[in-house]
């Protein structure tokens, strides 16, 4: 029970709730749940509390592809929770990790952090959806975003969550001085955090941009299919914008998906999309898909491209998007997974990754500024966006399609990590969606604007350029990678000093020298090895320090 309500708790940490604190309660609670010393044991509480969390948070997969996939991802991902369950029963048979907290807490973040990154990672190139970090983006830890990215936030949480679940024990057993301890780090931290300072200014001057969602009249797969009508709901956004700004813009930012009859090789969509550029006398940065043939003439893969569309001249660069969504951008395993439900079928031919960094450039003032590009799901991606700022990106747009997903809270879970990378990079991000919701964010998290679900808007911002890096761009992945190395060898000394053997020979030993009477020959009696078999259950039960 503890591990189920841990994991509804911990998701109402993120969008739309928003209660950052409860991520700590709700991490606190499944360490609670892991008492037990039983790997077996902390693997069930582990997916307990992943499907309880999992369910919920991404209920949007449901809305979006059905239920078999939705249910298929959360299982997937509540299980990399079970082995962290398991993991930390290992972990914390180290002695010096199960008796002393100063230990504990340090090696729970570890192994949590490197789950994240596992999960993040593999299979199928990963998942990042519900990291803790992301669920910070209204609380002060989020300024340590630009210290060491998503490993340190989200191994912060984890750490405060112990140290909450040994203030409860340390209460329950009488030591109030040790739960005040515990009560003032889970009060300091927060407040420490607010004395990180966050530098919005602008470096190299700024840049104005236009923001157009266009919407679309059908929600859900169906506004695939009126790709003629979003074209011209975002054409008419800027038009809109023309009437006002024509001639003071830098770019005009549309989302993914907002041109998906390919410009280059559609006269109509070419046409419109010119004559936009032309009203509002700006190059348009806009999404669509382009498709490779086979000699059979058909369509064999296909890109989802963000293209910069200059007036009267057309297409000068793209960026393809680098990590496509398995099971709805691609299908690993179709034949598989047709088995469990044709909804694969819907996706006809598989996309395939781009391979340049996510940069395009924009001219603002007679200087090339490259804006770095994270189409939709690869906002969530660590090593995508920080790639892109490594490559000199002054600002951060995150073209995203959010139609699919209804009325859920998918687009502003979408819109927190924007608010992270923000933070953790050091530079003004923009979300632009066809449906919303978009959003323009500073550098320091603070999200200036932003749209409603389902509403067509056309906005500018003004954006600060900035170029230095933060530590957490070059940080955050030696961060990831040592947590990998720390929670592999912590596994492996708890392993390696599993005092079981030992206490199975000394209980031979014990049993061997038992007379008729009841006493050993050292003259023990069997109510002391009560007392001692008492002593190993309440161990076997989790009744340990940390």
């Amino acid at each position: 029970m503890l591990a189920v309500i841990g994991g509804l708790v911990t998701d109402a940490a993120f969008p739309q709730r928003s209660v950052w604190p409860l991520a700590i309660l709700g991490v606190a609670l499944l360490a609670l749940a892991l008492r037990r010393e039983s790997a077996r044991w902390g693997f069930v509480v582990g997916t307990v509390w992943g499907l309880s969390f999992f369910l919920v948070h991404i209920w949007w997969a449901n809305e979006a592809v059905g239920v078999v996939p939705w249910v298929a991802l959360s299982s997937a991902e509540a299980m990399m929770v079970g082995a962290f369950g398991a993991a930390w029963v290992w972990i914390r048979r180290w002695p010096p990790v199960r008796d002393r907290a100063v230990l504990a807490v340090p090696a729970f973040a570890i192994a949590w952090v490197a789950m994240e990154a596992l999960r993040s990672a593999w299979p199928f190139g990963g998942f990042p959806w519900g990291r803790l970090a992301f669920s910070q983006t209204t609380g002060p830890l989020l300024r340590l975003a630009s210290l060491g990215g998503t490993p340190l936030v989200s191994g912060l949480v984890a750490a405060l969550g112990l140290t909450l679940a040994i203030g409860w024990w340390s209460l329950r057993r009488g030591m109030p001085g040790r739960g005040a301890v515990v009560l003032g780090v889970l009060v300091a931290v927060p407040l420490v955090s607010l004395a990180v300072p966050l530098d919005s200014r602008p470096e190299q001057g700024t840049t104005t941009v236009g923001i157009v969602q266009g919407n679309v009249s059908e929600p859900g797969l169906g506004a695939f299919d009126n790709a003629r009508e979003v074209i011209g709901n975002h054409v008419a956004g800027t038009m809109e914008l023309a009437q006002d700004h024509a001639g003071e813009l830098d770019v005009v930012l549309w989302p993914e998906n907002a041109a998906d009859y390919d410009p280059r090789t559609d006269a109509q969509a070419a046409a419109e999309i010119d004559g936009a550029a032309q009203a509002v006398q700006a190059p348009i940065l806009l999404g669509t898909q382009s498709y490779t043939f086979g000699a059979d003439g058909k369509a064999d893969a296909r890109y989802n491209d963000y293209l910069r569309w200059d007036p009267g001249v057309g297409p000068v660069a793209v960026y393809a998007k680098q990590h496509p969504a398995p099971f709805a951008e691609y299908i690993p395993l179709r034949d598989v997974v047709r088995r469990f439900s044709s909804a694969v079928d819907l996706v006809t031919v598989d996309m395939k990754p781009g391979t340049g960094v996510g940069i395009l450039p924009v001219d603002v003032d007679g200087r090339s500024v490259p804006f770095g590009i994270a189409i939709c799901f690869e906002v969530a991606y660590d090593q995508i966006v920080a790639d892109s700022v490594d490559a000199g990106a002054e600002v951060l747009v995150v073209p995203t399609n959010n139609a699919s997903f209804g009325e859920t809270p998918e687009s502003e879970q979408q819109l927190a990590m924007s608010v992270f990378r923000a933070v953790e990079h050091g530079r003004a991000v923009v979300q632009v969606s066809t449906v919303g919701v978009s959003g323009v964010i500073t550098p320091n998290g603070v999200v200036t604007q932003r749209t409603e679900l389902f509403t067509a808007a056309a906005t500018t911002a003004e954006l600060p350029l900035r170029t230095s890096l933060t530590p957490a761009t070059t940080l955050a992945p030696v961060l990831t990678w040592l947590a990998y190395g720390g929670a592999v060898l912590l596994v492996l000394i708890g392993v390696v000093t599993h005092p079981r053997r030992r206490s199975r020979t000394a209980s031979g030993r014990t049993t061997s020298g038992r007379t008729s009477s009841g006493r050993t020959t050292s003259g023990r009696t069997t109510g002391g090895r009560n007392e001692r078999g008492a002593r190993v259950r309440a161990r076997a039960e989790g009744d340990v320090r940390v």
